[in-house]
């Protein structure tokens, strides 16, 4: 009864995710360093969430034979890259990271990607936000139908 408000909310998750990482990619866009690699210092690397759709169903005919035990899918994060784009070099010789030329590498983000991929798992969220009160309308609906 509820498959399609999990299938929302499981989307809802990952929008919200997408929109965290992101925030969290924009916070460290000047952190050069992110992380200790082989004894070095590395700019903080851009992060992004990888989705898939989580469907259970193996097949129409099963579907039909099997309507009350399946769920409706939704989306499954599959995980969080790092984006392996090179990173940016600027050259400041008086930064505590520069190297012997005075060259300081800076991360990978760009703050406008960052704010467009919010935009986008904003309208995302938005979107579910409304098939989820559809879904929960249609059902008070059947409720009261099936009361009267």
């Amino acid at each position: 009864m509820f498959d399609g408000m999990n299938s929302t909310a499981s989307a809802l998750t990952a929008q919200r995710l997408r929109m965290d990482t992101a925030a969290g990619n924009m916070a460290n866009a000047s952190a050069t360093r992110g992380r200790m690699v082989d004894g070095e210092w590395e700019p903080y690397r851009r992060k992004m969430v990888t989705m898939a759709p989580q469907d259970n169903r193996a097949s129409f005919a099963s579907h039909l034979q099997d309507a009350e035990r399946e769920s409706a899918g939704g989306v499954q994060v599959t995980g969080i890259v790092e984006d392996q784009t090179p990173f940016q070099s600027m050259h400041q010789p008086g930064h505590p990271d520069a190297d012997e030329d005075g060259n300081v590498q800076l991360p990978n983000v760009d703050p406008l990607k960052e704010m467009v991929d919010v935009m986008g798992a904003t309208r995302s969220y938005e979107a579910n936000v409304t098939v989820f009160d559809a879904h929960k309308s249609m059902k008070m609906s059947a409720m009261e139908i099936g009361r009267g």
